[in-house]
Protein backbone atom coordinates (compact mmCIF):
# COMPACT_ATOMS: atom_id res chain seq x y z
CA UNK A 1 0.00 0.00 0.00
CA UNK A 2 1.32 3.41 -0.89
CA UNK A 3 0.08 6.96 -1.26
CA UNK A 4 0.87 9.50 -3.95
CA UNK A 5 0.72 13.25 -3.45
CA UNK A 6 1.73 15.93 -5.97
CA UNK A 7 2.43 19.57 -5.13
CA UNK A 8 2.31 21.36 -8.50
CA UNK A 9 3.58 24.74 -7.26
CA UNK A 10 6.65 23.12 -5.67
CA UNK A 11 7.01 20.53 -8.43
CA UNK A 12 7.30 17.82 -5.78
CA UNK A 13 5.85 14.32 -5.73
CA UNK A 14 5.75 12.30 -2.52
CA UNK A 15 5.26 8.55 -2.61
CA UNK A 16 4.71 7.20 0.90
CA UNK A 17 5.32 3.48 1.21
CA UNK A 18 2.90 2.47 3.95
CA UNK A 19 3.04 -1.32 4.17
CA UNK A 20 2.99 -4.64 2.35
CA UNK A 21 1.21 -7.82 3.26
CA UNK A 22 1.24 -11.46 2.26
CA UNK A 23 4.66 -11.24 0.65
CA UNK A 24 6.28 -14.38 -0.69
CA UNK A 25 8.78 -16.07 1.61
CA UNK A 26 12.14 -15.77 -0.13
CA UNK A 27 14.44 -17.05 2.63
CA UNK A 28 14.90 -20.54 4.06
CA UNK A 29 13.52 -19.20 7.36
CA UNK A 30 10.06 -18.93 5.76
CA UNK A 31 10.19 -15.12 5.75
CA UNK A 32 11.87 -12.34 3.79
CA UNK A 33 13.90 -9.21 4.50
CA UNK A 34 11.90 -6.83 2.30
CA UNK A 35 12.62 -3.28 1.21
CA UNK A 36 10.96 -1.18 -1.49
CA UNK A 37 12.91 0.34 -4.37
CA UNK A 38 11.20 3.16 -6.30
CA UNK A 39 12.53 4.30 -9.67
CA UNK A 40 11.49 7.50 -11.45
CA UNK A 41 11.23 6.53 -15.12
CA UNK A 42 11.03 8.55 -18.34
CA UNK A 43 10.72 6.84 -21.72
CA UNK A 44 12.14 3.59 -20.37
CA UNK A 45 15.15 5.25 -18.70
CA UNK A 46 15.62 5.41 -14.95
CA UNK A 47 16.18 9.03 -13.92
CA UNK A 48 16.40 8.54 -10.15
CA UNK A 49 15.97 5.78 -7.62
CA UNK A 50 15.24 5.70 -3.91
CA UNK A 51 14.63 2.91 -1.42
CA UNK A 52 13.14 2.30 2.00
CA UNK A 53 14.83 0.70 4.96
CA UNK A 54 14.94 -3.10 5.09
CA UNK A 55 12.50 -4.82 7.45
CA UNK A 56 13.97 -8.04 8.80
CA UNK A 57 12.29 -11.44 8.85
CA UNK A 58 8.71 -10.47 7.92
CA UNK A 59 6.11 -11.04 5.21
CA UNK A 60 3.98 -8.08 6.39
CA UNK A 61 6.35 -5.12 6.73
CA UNK A 62 5.21 -1.67 7.84
CA UNK A 63 7.29 1.22 6.50
CA UNK A 64 5.47 4.58 6.64
CA UNK A 65 8.41 6.09 4.73
CA UNK A 66 8.14 9.05 2.36
CA UNK A 67 10.11 9.11 -0.88
CA UNK A 68 10.27 12.50 -2.60
CA UNK A 69 10.97 13.28 -6.24
CA UNK A 70 11.25 16.75 -7.78
CA UNK A 71 9.11 16.74 -10.93
CA UNK A 72 8.23 20.05 -12.61
CA UNK A 73 4.54 20.32 -13.64
CA UNK A 74 5.50 20.38 -17.33
CA UNK A 75 7.17 16.96 -16.95
CA UNK A 76 4.63 15.14 -14.77
CA UNK A 77 2.88 13.62 -17.83
CA UNK A 78 6.16 12.16 -19.13
CA UNK A 79 7.28 10.19 -16.07
CA UNK A 80 6.18 7.08 -14.21
CA UNK A 81 7.20 5.25 -11.07
CA UNK A 82 8.41 1.67 -11.05
CA UNK A 83 8.01 0.11 -7.61
CA UNK A 84 9.85 -3.10 -6.77
CA UNK A 85 9.61 -4.99 -3.50
CA UNK A 86 12.99 -6.62 -2.97
CA UNK A 87 14.34 -9.26 -0.60
CA UNK A 88 17.66 -8.26 0.95
CA UNK A 89 20.29 -11.01 0.98
CA UNK A 90 23.58 -10.60 2.80
CA UNK A 91 25.25 -13.03 0.42
CA UNK A 92 24.62 -12.95 -3.31
CA UNK A 93 22.12 -10.78 -5.12
CA UNK A 94 18.99 -9.22 -3.67
CA UNK A 95 15.90 -10.84 -5.20
CA UNK A 96 12.82 -9.18 -6.68
CA UNK A 97 9.69 -10.29 -4.84
CA UNK A 98 7.38 -8.41 -7.20
CA UNK A 99 6.82 -5.12 -9.03
CA UNK A 100 4.09 -2.64 -9.86
CA UNK A 101 4.00 0.56 -11.85
CA UNK A 102 2.11 3.83 -11.66
CA UNK A 103 1.96 6.62 -14.22
CA UNK A 104 0.16 7.55 -17.41
CA UNK A 105 1.86 4.67 -19.24
CA UNK A 106 0.71 2.11 -16.64
CA UNK A 107 -2.53 0.16 -16.98
CA UNK A 108 -5.42 -0.50 -14.62
CA UNK A 109 -5.04 0.66 -11.04
CA UNK A 110 -1.53 1.99 -11.70
CA UNK A 111 -2.89 4.53 -14.18
CA UNK A 112 -6.03 5.24 -12.14
CA UNK A 113 -3.99 6.01 -9.01
CA UNK A 114 -1.78 8.42 -11.00
CA UNK A 115 -4.79 10.19 -12.55
CA UNK A 116 -6.46 10.52 -9.14
CA UNK A 117 -3.25 12.07 -7.73
CA UNK A 118 -3.23 14.62 -10.58
CA UNK A 119 -6.95 15.36 -10.17
CA UNK A 120 -6.55 16.08 -6.43
CA UNK A 121 -3.29 18.01 -6.01
CA UNK A 122 -1.88 18.45 -2.49
CA UNK A 123 -3.97 15.50 -1.23
CA UNK A 124 -2.39 12.10 -0.48
CA UNK A 125 -4.19 9.36 -2.45
CA UNK A 126 -3.74 5.86 -1.00
CA UNK A 127 -4.32 2.49 -2.70
CA UNK A 128 -3.27 -1.14 -2.43
CA UNK A 129 -1.34 -2.38 -5.47
CA UNK A 130 -0.86 -6.11 -6.07
CA UNK A 131 2.60 -7.00 -7.24
CA UNK A 132 3.32 -8.62 -10.57
CA UNK A 133 5.80 -11.44 -10.58
CA UNK A 134 8.87 -11.31 -12.69
CA UNK A 135 9.51 -14.70 -14.32
CA UNK A 136 9.94 -17.33 -11.63
CA UNK A 137 8.70 -15.19 -8.73
CA UNK A 138 5.38 -14.46 -6.98
CA UNK A 139 3.43 -12.27 -4.48
CA UNK A 140 1.60 -8.97 -3.90
CA UNK A 141 1.47 -5.69 -2.01
CA UNK A 142 -1.98 -6.99 -1.12
CA UNK A 143 -3.63 -10.34 -1.70
CA UNK A 144 -6.59 -8.69 -3.43
CA UNK A 145 -7.15 -6.07 -6.12
CA UNK A 146 -6.03 -5.69 -9.70
CA UNK A 147 -3.09 -3.53 -10.63
CA UNK A 148 -2.00 -4.87 -13.96
CA UNK A 149 1.52 -3.53 -14.24
CA UNK A 150 2.24 -4.64 -17.77
CA UNK A 151 5.78 -3.42 -18.19
CA UNK A 152 8.48 -4.85 -15.96
CA UNK A 153 11.45 -2.55 -15.50
CA UNK A 154 13.79 -2.66 -18.50
CA UNK A 155 16.81 -4.88 -18.08
CA UNK A 156 20.12 -3.03 -18.33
Amino acid sequence: MFSLCYLPTAGRMTLTVIKCRNLKAMDVTGASDPYVKVSLMCEGRRLKKRKTTTKKNTLNPVYNEAIIFDIPPENVDQVSLSIAVMDYDRVGHNEVIGVCRTGLDAEGLGRDHWNEMLAYPRKPITHWHPLVELPGQATSFDSQGSCSSPKPPPTP
